[in-house]
């Protein structure tokens, strides 16, 4: 009998979908970085990006924005780790220019397919570095 309630009251696994999004919304929030950035780095609607942050909205997998979603992920994680965990040293260094961006913030490079994948690029070697 007990066992019977104790799998009624157990928690239903996250879908792939849910841990994705959801963690793109965590690395938004600590990056303090707007639905309309987020929609631009993701390459979706400031509405759909503003419901993922609100988590009701899912990134679809098999879909360009499962794959920049994952970068997006994958550069905090990077960036993370360099900065020791301080994500003001981290929301810093996405907003001020940097010579290897051509002196262009972070944030405004990442909002291109092609510049969040050089900022990845760019992080993974600074880590691999030092």
């Amino acid at each position: 009998m007990a066992r019977a309630a104790a799998s009624k009251t157990k928690a239903k696994p996250q879908s792939r979908a849910q841990v994705l999004s959801g963690a793109v919304a965590e690395v938004a929030r600590r990056l303090e970085i707007s639905s309309t950035d987020l929609g631009a780095i993701l390459g979706i609607s400031q509405s759909s990006a503003s419901r993922l942050m609100n988590s009701i909205y899912s990134l679809r997998e098999q879909q360009k924005e499962w794959e920049l979603a994952a970068l997006f992920v994958r550069l905090y994680r990077g960036l993370h780790s360099i900065v020791g965990s301080n994500d003001q040293f981290a929301r810093d260094w996405l907003k001020s220019g940097n010579a290897a961006f051509g002196n262009q913030l972070p944030l405004a490079v990442i909002r291109q397919a092609a510049g969040l994948v050089h900022a990845c690029d760019y992080i993974d070697a600074h880590r691999a570095a030092s």
